[in-house]
């Protein structure tokens, strides 16, 4: 066993503690705050007065067949077309092997019909037509001898060469030579544009990829500090970094790794920056990473002000999200922080690019709310409000900011100008995406006094930017986007810059805890999750596994079976006359209680089953399902049925239990498999004998003292721990047994399966759950980091003892060197060790049978001749543990 007393708790281990609120927080009390704080500071027709020229020139005089507000008129990510090239822009030109492109576009292309005759413009002729074409020679076969002539190659290539011809609209540059060129020709045009290069990576994997995207950084800084003139960060060109490509496990759970790994990278960087005069951004990703994010940031910035060479440095950035509900919580802690340190800070405001992770992950988790806003109005409020904290602190010699408002909303746009109006000598700049905005900003720019234009300039190969350019379609291409609003010349100006400033009654989507809505005519919640991520809420957890001895319940005799089955035998008709709705309701209290208590089951299930957090987590809820959703559906299933009948007869079916049930449920899912079966049982009328694996008896007795206090007799549901090999054969075949549900192994189930065929009487019905080989099949149209994550958490997670652990990976040959050298990296980035320590990726298997048969089954493969691509190390410390 692991020593687990000695693990340090995950909030002595923080470096530092922020006060920030909880990220999920109520929406119309945040709302209603920020209107507050706005109160009397902007005037809303003065706004649209100031944004109506820029719209209507925009509108008159269109940005060239290039940009991005061309693409989504003519194929607008709603529409099959728009979607067909989201795909061929996600995959395509990453496709190593022709007959997997052709195939790949003959799928995408033949989905849409890229016609459109009247539809004349540069974009039309030049990616359209392409589309067009490939879209006829690889889907109609009428044009089947012109695929002959020209062959799928040439088709093909043709495809590949629009999708890049697209690329090139939001990819300044393959590399910061070819980007810094043609950043020098607009700046012909443009002499006071500045540019901050982002040396795009979707997150590094393993610690191989860190160390590319770092020299990655390193180079740009140092080419960007050999550009002319004398001004200061605000002045020049600067980067700007994601911090999950610089560490394959920027995430909370790894915060201790992370100042030994992290920081010292980020600490190098910040000095290169500071001896060019550069502008260095820490680049904000999903909101789980906030806390992480504002921690590393602030420790590089103490040690940026102690150190000699940068003490003087004004150019360590970050960017805060508006559509976060906590942004303006953030912004005043940021300014704190920059106080504290005696230095100013640059910040970038964006609105957020992630915002249908962030749903998603919300409702999948449970949590108790959302994030961000759900209604865009909502956002733009908070970035309003957010400009006008961050303006007010922007003033004179001594201002703790210089902030940097990237947006390419009109109003927005004209929002701020209006803001800054009322801080007069605020000094700040406007930012936009290089490839986004370029018209609204040329009339901005023409109209307007703004001292300083950033372009957020993406730097990379086409074919690694491809997730990076689809996601920024899909933010700046959804219906309710400006850009996409823009474009579409039936919406009215006035409607296009309606006020904002307006509270919602209601959030846009129906809150994580009510996504399921009804089923059977009755209300079914969400279970009720937590944000790991959010020291307050894991901490206690963690304290009281650190503080719990397991208890050791007594197993069973052989013979005592008889007498407990007789017994169950004779409640179970007394049960069974209960309504089935008051039945369901003890269930639903079962529910309940298990949310009540849910630090004590998850501590249990910590040190018992060695489950991690988030598993033991993802089990409690998976518990709760069962209990409400079976007690929704035995209500609906056991109500009275009226039958056709003749004239003066009536026939009514009336569903009763069976007599004693046998559940017998394995070590893997020792709560949620052991509730599901007994609860299925219970709600039905029957009553059970509960039989749980040898190896997790305490918590399925705690499971079942919560089925007492919830409602249920206690001579109707009864635990009898004790081996498979005795105490589960006397229970399967003793002649009371009324039906038999297993979760295990296949050959269990056939041994049940043969023994109750033997049995004199009726025939015992079995309900058998059972494992097999769960595969995985990767083409080369598959993103290689989403193929590791999957992988990473299909095989490892609970230490691969799941039925759904991933047995077998399938790869095409042309990419299996790539998937296996980042797959193999990133498995050593796996941290082994006690369930109970937060940072653990990969628990202790069940007990030392189970690792002596992993151990064997290794053995064999070697011995066979099978070629071992990767074997993780233990940890040091845990070397002795192993002999």
């Amino acid at each position: 066993m692991f020593p687990v007393d000695e693990i340090i708790p995950e909030s002595e281990a923080r470096t530092e503690t922020g006060p920030l609120p909880p990220p999920c927080r109520d929406e119309e009390e945040r709302v209603t705050a920020l209107l507050g704080a706005l109160d009397g500071q902007l005037d809303w027709p003065q706004v649209v007065a100031m944004a109506r020229p820029w719209v209507d020139a925009v509108r008159k005089h269109p940005a060239p067949f290039w940009a991005l507000e061309s693409l989504l008129r003519e194929y607008p990510i709603t529409s099959a077309e728009g979607l067909a090239l989201m795909r061929l822009a996600e995959a395509l030109l990453r496709v190593p092997d022709m007959g997997t492109a052709v195939l790949l576009a003959a799928d995408q292309l033949g989905r849409a019909r890229f016609a459109g005759e009247e539809k004349q413009s540069w974009m039309t002729q030049i990616s359209g037509r392409i589309l067009m074409l490939s879209r006829r020679l690889l889907a109609e076969r009428e044009t089947a001898t012109l695929v002959q002539r020209l062959g799928m190659n040439t088709v093909v290539t043709a495809a590949v060469r629009a999708i890049a011809l697209l690329g090139r609209q939001f990819v300044l540059g393959q590399d910061l030579a070819e980007a810094r060129r043609r950043a020098a020709d607009v700046r012909k045009r443009q002499p006071t544009l500045c540019y901050s290069y982002d040396m795009l990576g979707e997150g590094a994997r393993n610690s191989a990829d860190a160390a590319r995207y770092a020299a990655s950084y390193q180079a740009a800084l140092q080419s960007l500090a050999m550009q002319p003139g004398s001004g200061g960060p605000e002045q020049r060109d600067g980067i700007s970094i994601k911090l999950s490509a610089l560490h394959p496990r920027y995430e909370e759970g790894q915060r201790r790794r992370l100042w030994v790994e992290l920081l010292p990278k980020l600490e190098q960087l910040a000095e290169t920056a500071a001896r060019g005069r550069l502008n260095l951004t820490l680049d904000a990703e999903e909101s789980d990473r906030l806390e992480l994010q504002l921690d590393l940031w602030d420790a590089v910035q103490r040690k940026m002000a102690r150190n000699p060479v940068s003490a003087g440095w004004n150019g360590l950035g970050i960017a805060v999200q508006a559509y976060q509900t906590r942004a303006a919580e953030v912004i005043s802690e940021v300014l704190a922080r920059a106080r504290r340190n005696r230095s100013r800070l640059m910040l970038r405001l964006v609105k957020g690019a992630y915002w249908d992770t962030e749903i998603k992950r919300a409702q999948e988790m449970g949590l108790a709310g959302y994030p961000v806003f759900t209604h865009k109005h909502h956002t733009d409020i908070s970035y309003a409000a957010c400009a006008a904290q961050l303006l007010e602190q922007a003033v004179g010699p001594e201002a703790v900011v210089y902030p940097q408002f990237a947006t390419h909303n009109a109003a927005t746009i004209a929002a701020v100008l209006r803001l800054a109006a009322a801080s007069p000598g605020a000094r700040f700049e406007m930012q936009r995406l290089h490839g986004m905005g370029e018209g609204i900003y040329r009339e901005v720019l023409r109209h307007s006094a703004i001292r300083s234009l950033r372009v957020y300039a993406p730097v990379g190969r086409y074919r690694d930017l491809l997730a990076y350019l689809v996601r920024r379609l899909l933010e700046n291409g959804a219906n309710t986007s400006f850009m996409h609003r823009l474009a579409e010349h039936r919406v009215a100006v006035d409607d296009l810059l309606a006020n904002p400033l307006w509270r919602a009654d209601d959030v846009a989507l129906a809150a994580p805890r009510d996504i399921y809505g009804t089923l059977q005519g009755q209300t079914r919640p969400n279970s009720k999750g937590m944000d790991m991520t959010y020291a307050n809420e894991r901490n206690p957890v963690t304290t009281a596994a650190l503080a719990l001895r397991v208890p050791t319940p007594a197993e069973i005799h052989p013979e005592e079976v008889d007498p407990l089955l007789h017994a169950l035998h004779a409640a179970q008709p007394r049960w069974d006359m209960v309504p089935v709705e008051r039945r369901a309701e003890i269930m639903t209290n079962a529910a309940d209680l298990l949310e009540a208590r849910r630090e004590a089951l998850l501590a249990l299930l910590l040190r018992e089953a060695h489950k991690t957090l988030g598993d033991a987590v993802a089990e409690l809820r998976e518990a709760v399902d069962f209990c409400r959703y079976y007690a929704i559906q035995a209500t609906a299933l056991m109500r009275p049925e009226m039958l056709p009948g003749p004239t003066g007869e009536t026939n009514t079916l009336r569903l009763r239990g069976r007599g004693a049930f046998v559940c017998i449920s394995p070590w893997n899912f020792p709560l949620a498999i052991f509730a599901g079966q007994v609860v299925a049982a219970l709600v039905t009328g029957n009553s059970v004998a509960a039989k749980p694996a040898e190896q997790t008896v305490a918590i399925a007795r705690a499971f079942v003292e919560l089925l007492w206090e919830a409602g249920v007799p206690r001579d109707v549901v009864a635990l009898m721990p004790g081996p498979g090999e005795t105490v589960g054969a006397a229970l399967v075949n003793h002649p009371l047994t009324a039906g038999v549900v297993f979760t295990g192994s296949t050959g269990v189930a056939r041994h049940i399966y043969r023994s109750l065929a033997a049995k004199e009487g009726p025939i015992v019905p079995l309900i058998a759950e059972t494992g097999g080989i769960n595969a995985m099949i990767v083409d080369s149209t598959a993103l290689v980091e989403q193929v590791v994550d999957a992988v990473i958490a299909s095989a490892f997670r609970s230490a691969g003892q799941r039925c759904s652990a991933l047995r077998l990976l399938c790869v095409q040959e042309e990419v299996v060197e790539e998937v296996m050298a980042m797959l193999g990296g990133a498995m050593q980035e796996l941290t082994i060790g006690p369930a109970v320590d937060y940072a653990t990726d990969v628990p202790p298997v069940i007990d030392a049978e189970a690792q002596a048969t992993l151990l064997a089954q290794i053995t064999r493969l070697e011995q066979g001749g099978a070629r071992l691509l990767m074997r993780t190390a233990w940890p040091a410390e845990m070397q002795a543990m192993a002999m």
